[in-house]
């Protein structure tokens, strides 16, 4: 949805649907909380409901939905939509996060890997497979974050779960470094996604890029950023 000037106070609380483009670094929480006090000044409420449907780490960018007021009974429904990423993975080396949140840890080989092994790798998780989330996760255990225990340097079990992954494309190799795009179901973790590609590969990979384009039928080509958000309403 492109931006509507004619938002109102009335139209905020009953509730809308943005489509924002997140920046690098930033976190989805801190969109919604800039998104949540530039609405409560514009249009002078005292309390508004804003929240989105999907997080996208603070690494990542692309494309957000945030919901105001009455729709964020709606967000469930756009959590369930399926998700399309376009990014890049280094191949050859890992990192603890799985991706550029932490350092490299272990290097291996890449000299076997060649265009008919990626092909085959790939394949192996098109599909319903079990995934297990990245250590560095907000994904709770025991009413903890599992990035808390990774940073204490403990080993807990973590549980796998069914994700479905529907086109997963390698769009350009030039080793180490390859791009691709994937397309798949709610709560499918990329970064898991690539570390374990690494391994398919008797190899390690970690995530280098990632951008978020799509979340159903809605495109990261019909959103916009927070702050050209702020710069339209602006009077």
């Amino acid at each position: 949805m492109l931006l509507n000037k004619n938002l109102s106070k009335k139209s905020i609380e009953e509730g809308e649907v943005f489509l924002i483009d997140k920046p690098l670094k930033y976190s989805s929480f801190h969109i919604v909380k800039e998104l949540r006090d530039f609405l409560k000044n514009k249009f002078k409420l005292d309390k508004l409901k804003v929240g989105h449907a999907g997080t996208l780490d603070p690494l990542a960018t692309g494309l957000l939905i945030i919901c105001t007021g009455r729709m964020t009974k709606k967000i469930s429904d756009f959590q369930n939509l399926d998700k399309e990423y376009i990014g890049t993975m280094s191949i050859g080396s890992t990192t603890p996060s799985y991706d550029l949140e932490t350092n490299i840890d272990k290097t291996f080989p890449i000299d076997h890997i060649n265009e008919k092994l990626l092909n085959n790798a790939k394949k192996k998780f098109l599909g319903t497979t079990d995934q297990f989330p990245p250590i560095f996760s907000a994904v709770k255990k025991n009413g903890k974050r599992l990035y808390e225990y990774a940073r204490e340097g403990k080993e807990i079990d973590i549980k796998s779960k069914k994700v479905t992954v529907n086109k997963f494309d390698l769009n350009r190799i030039s080793m180490p470094e390859i791009e691709f795009e994937i397309n798949c179901s709610k709560g499918t973790y990329i970064r898991s996604l690539i570390n374990d590609f690494g391994k398919e590969l008797k190899s390690g990979a970690h995530l280098t890029s990632l951008r978020r384009t799509k979340i159903g039928s809605n495109s990261i080509n019909n959103s916009i950023t927070i702050n050209e958000f702020v710069e339209n309403f602006k009077s």
